[in-house]
């Protein structure tokens, strides 16, 4: 029987082991999921970004140590009970919540008080992720197509109601008789293998085509001084580094997804590349939709235009600096025209306003 240290050092070099570990922070955290990004637009503009950003990354370090505490003393509290190792009581996804935890309570004392208390904290997680959620697709619909919702639909809630609804018959295959494998299968490809794919590119746009000294800059002017060499070091090269490095030993090591033993056949390994891809199609489709309404005459001149953000740098004095209105909210450049407003008065903007190509 190996040795606790054995099962760790074999472990511990596996790159599919880094890629979970990846995604369960990525997961946690939010990233590249919008919805960091989403909430923190609605900050005042001198909001201290650094230590907003040190405590999400704190408290979500120490949470996550916290579960794996609560985690797997209960499957060793489950394990000791059988007779078995750890291991063999293990159940990746949903059995885990609902199969293997449900039995270790049923054992303890007091079960139906600890079951109550752990299925009530799963309903506001549930909850609280889909706020985030569909606060990321209501903003961003909200953002570009703004006249639109206002004359059509007059309402931001009805807006909501929209998005709440579709999501809902999206979800209704999950809880179909076999919706476990097709919750699986989306949850495998749209977000493990894809996630990293479009944090890469989201970070490599930001640090190197909109810059992340001019990055600093900004910050420095919300906050009165530039971030730590550290972070722009990050920003220019360790983190791209790190997630094209896991990204792409993932994908070298790639095998069919399985679960439970059972071997998805060819369709349904296609249906979930399918998923990953309406994600994944975002990024060169982006790139495409940039070149083409870039300034220039010519297909080279447009696609060095298209490299060159648009948004406002004090730095060179072609734009309007960053500074913000009365009630403390940022000037942003309105879809791909040269307009600037405030993020709050798309309430007041005119059709002519909005998405309208350069």
């Amino acid at each position: 029987m190996e040795s606790c240290s054995e099962k760790f050092s074999k472990q511990i070099f596996l790159v599919q082991v880094w890629v979970y570990a990846a995604a369960q922070t990525f997961n946690s955290l939010g990233i590249a999921f919008g919805g960091i990004i989403t909430m923190s637009s609605y900050n005042k503009f001198n909001n201290n970004i650094l230590k907003d950003v040190l405590t999400i990354a704190a408290v979500d370090a120490v949470t996550c140590i916290l579960a794996g505490f609560a985690i797997f003393a209960t499957l060793g509290f489950l394990a000791h009970n059988q007779g078995k190792e750890v291991e063999d009581v293990i159940s990746q996804g949903p059995g885990l919540v609902f199969i293997i935890y449900p039995e270790a309570f049923s054992t303890m004392p007091g079960s139906p008080v600890f079951a109550f208390a752990f299925f009530f904290m799963l309903i506001l997680l549930g909850i609280d992720s889909q706020f985030c959620s569909t606060e990321v697709i209501v903003t961003t619909i909200y953002d570009h197509f703004g006249y639109y919702v206002k004359k059509y639909l007059k309402r931001k809630e009805f807006l909501v109601i929209i998005v709440c609804s579709v999501s809902f018959l999206c979800g209704l295959p999950n809880v179909t008789q076999g919706g476990i494998y097709f919750f699986s299968l989306i949850d495998h490809y749209a977000a493990a293998v894809s996630l990293m794919y479009l944090a890469f590119f989201e970070v490599i746009a930001i640090t190197w085509f909109y810059g992340a000294r001019r990055l600093a800059r900004n910050v420095e002017e919300m906050n009165g001084q530039q971030p730590n060499i550290f972070f722009i070091v990050c920003w220019y090269f360790i983190s791209p580094i790190f997630i094209f490095g896991i990204w792409l030993f993932s994908m070298i090591q790639y095998q069919p997804f399985k679960m439970d033993g059972y071997e998805y056949p060819p369709w349904a390994a296609a249906l979930g590349w399918s998923l990953a891809i309406m994600s994944i199609i975002c990024v060169p489709a982006g790139m495409v939709h940039s070149v083409y309404y870039a300034k220039g005459d010519t297909l080279l001149a447009k696609f060095k235009s298209s490299l060159k953000s648009t948004l406002p740098d004090d730095s060179d004095g072609q734009y309007p600096p960053l500074h913000a209105n009365g009630n403390g909210d940022v000037p942003i450049q309105n879809g791909v025209t040269d307009k600037y407003i405030f993020k709050g008065d798309v309430d007041s903007m005119e059709k002519n306003d909005i998405n309208t190509p350069m």
